[in-house]
């Protein structure tokens, strides 16, 4: 969904995004079914395999977006430079919390709310992007 909407800000030639868990779980698997069913039903990509973030990726990256409290903790382990690693949701003004639940375990409508929280902070996400590239706002 963030790169859908780096694109659509006219920003994929200079920003590359990609996905990364902190943990090994899932690694070389495929999207969960009902988050495949969430992305398709918005019309966003669903090609996905699961990788878990290193130190050495973590290098190359400018923005790390996390979900909880927990994966910005296990970021920071990984890197001296603490102010590459935020909360997803932190830069939604209207959010009522700043992390995004993890739906898994839950009902097929938190695949839905996780959906509709990251498109709100998604604009966001792309002003603070432009800020770090010192572009103006458009």
């Amino acid at each position: 969904m963030l790169r859908a909407a780096i694109a659509q800000a006219g920003l994929a030639d200079q920003v590359r995004v990609s996905s990364a868990g902190t943990g090994d779980w899932h690694v070389g698997q495929g999207a969960n079914p009902r988050a495949v069913r969430v992305l398709k039903e918005a019309g966003l990509a669903t090609e996905h395999r699961a990788r878990q973030i290193t130190r050495a990726g973590l290098d190359e990256v400018d923005l790390a977006l996390a979900a909880d409290r927990e994966h910005v903790r296990e970021l920071r382990r990984l890197t001296p430079d603490h102010d590459k690693v935020a909360l997803l949701r932190s830069f939604d003004p209207d959010a009522d919390d700043d992390e995004v639940p993890d739906p898994y375990y839950g009902p097929d409508s938190g695949f839905d709310e996780v959906l509709a929280m990251t498109q709100a902070a998604a604009p966001w996400v792309i002003a603070e992007i432009r800020r770090r590239l010192g572009h103006s706002s458009r």
